[in-house]
C-alpha cells in the first residue's frame, strides 16, 4: 500500500518542485497551501497545476494557523510523513512585520508537530534556513552552532521553530529532521529573491538595486539539490537530526550579477543602495554531515543553475 505523505506550503518554490517528484515515486502526496498575498498567488498556481493533473496528489487549500481545519485533513488522510516547508519567507519582511513571522512560523509549526503526534505521524522533516546562524563569524556554518547571532526576526522564527520540533521529539518521541537551507534558487524561484528579480529586470532593461559593497556573498544552492536532500531525509527516518542543505561555495554579489550578465549576454544597470539590516555578511554551508549520513553532495554548478534559472523566467 502506497504511503502518503503530506507537504505543507505545497505550492511554493521548494514545496512545489518536491512534490513533482514525489510523484514520481511510490509516496501519495496531499499538499497544504494558504496562496497567500506574499507575492502573486497565480505564480503559485502555475507552480502546482501540473501536480493537480496527477492522480496520486491531493490539494487542500489552507491555513497551518487553522488547526481545527488540520485536524480534518489529519482525520481524513492518515498521513504516515510530514514534510513542513510552509512559512512566511523573508528577511527584510520580516523586519516590519515580526508578530505575523512569530505567528505563522512557530505557532504553524506547533499546531503541525501536535497533530503529527496526536495521529503517530511516522516521520517530520521540517525545512529551516540558514538564517538561524544570523551573523556567526564561525565559517563554514556548522550544525553544532549554537546559533547565538541571529540578526533578523525571520531567522529568530525559524530557530524558535526548530526548538519546538526538537522539543516534541524529546518529549514525545516524534522522529525529526530538521533541514537547513541556503539559499535556494532555480526554475520557480520567488519573485522576491535577486535570481528572478535580477534576471527579469536585467531581460527587461531595467536597472537593479545592489545592496552593500557587492562583497557580501551567499551560499547559492540548486533547487534540484535541494529536493535531492530533502528526498533521501526521507528514506532515512532518522530520530532527529539537524542537517545542512548547502553548496559550500559562497559567490559574491559582484560575482553573481557577472555570472548573470554572462548567462544573459546583456550588461546590468546598477543602482547602489545601502547595506540593509538584517542582511547578513556572508553564508557558508559545513555540509559534511549531509555528505556523511544522506550520501548527498551538491551537484549543480552556480552558472549552470542560473542558466536554467534564466531559460525558466525568459518564458515569463
Amino acid at each position: 500500500m502506497a504511503k502518503t505523505v503530506l507537504v505543507s506550503g505545497c505550492a511554493g518554490f521548494i514545496g512545489s518542485s518536491l512534490v513533482d517528484q514525489l510523484l514520481d515515486t511510490e509516496y501519495k502526496v496531499v499538499g497544504i497551501d494558504n496562496f497567500n498575498t506574499y507575492y502573486d498567488a497565480q505564480i503559485k498556481r502555475r507552480n502546482i497545476e501540473s501536480a493537480r493533473k496527477h492522480k496520486n496528489f491531493k490539494l487542500y487549500e489552507r491555513d497551518i494557523l487553522n488547526l481545527g481545519e488540520l485536524e480534518k485533513i489529519f482525520r481524513i488522510e492518515k498521513f504516515d510523513k510530514v514534510i513542513h516547508l510552509a512559512a512566511r519567507a523573508g528577511v527584510r519582511p520580516s523586519i516590519n512585520d515580526p508578530l505575523l513571522y512569530a505567528e505563522i512560523n512557530v505557532l504553524g509549526t506547533v499546531n503541525l508537530l501536535k497533530l503529527s503526534v496526536d495521529f503517530g505521524i511516522k516521520q517530520f522533516i521540517f525545512g529551516s534556513s540558514s538564517s538561524v546562524y544570523g551573523s556567526s563569524k564561525s565559517f563554514p556554518f556548522s550544525e553544532e552552532d549554537n546559533c547565538e547571532h541571529i540578526i533578523s526576526p525571520y531567522g529568530a522564527s525559524k530557530r524558535a521553530a526548530e526548538f519546538w520540533v526538537e522539543s516534541f521529539h524529546k518529549m514525545y518521541g516524534l522522529r525529526s529532521t530538521i533541514l537547513r537551507f541556503f539559499t535556494v534558487y532555480g526554475p520557480r524561484s520567488r519573485p522576491d529573491m535577486a535570481p528572478a528579480l535580477f534576471t527579469k529586470a536585467i531581460l527587461k532593461g531595467r536597472s537593479i538595486d545592489q545592496f552593500g559593497d557587492g562583497l557580501s556573498s551567499r551560499d547559492y544552492t540548486y533547487i534540484d539539490d535541494v529536493v535531492d536532500g530533502i528526498l533521501r531525509c526521507l528514506d532515512k527516518n532518522f530520530d532527529f537530526e539537524i542537517i545542512n542543505l548547502g553548496n559550500n561555495h559562497p559567490v559574491s554579489l559582484n560575482d553573481f550579477v557577472k555570472t548573470l550578465e554572462k548567462v544573459l549576454g546583456k550588461k546590468a544597470r546598477v543602482k547602489h543602495l545601502p547595506r540593509q539590516s538584517g542582511d547578513v555578511i556572508k553564508t557558508c554551508a559545513n555540509i559534511n554531515k549531509a555528505k556523511d549520513i544522506l550520501g548527498w553532495q551538491p551537484r549543480v554548478k552556480f552558472i549552470d543553475g542560473m542558466k536554467k534559472t534564466y531559460e525558466y523566467f525568459s518564458k515569463f
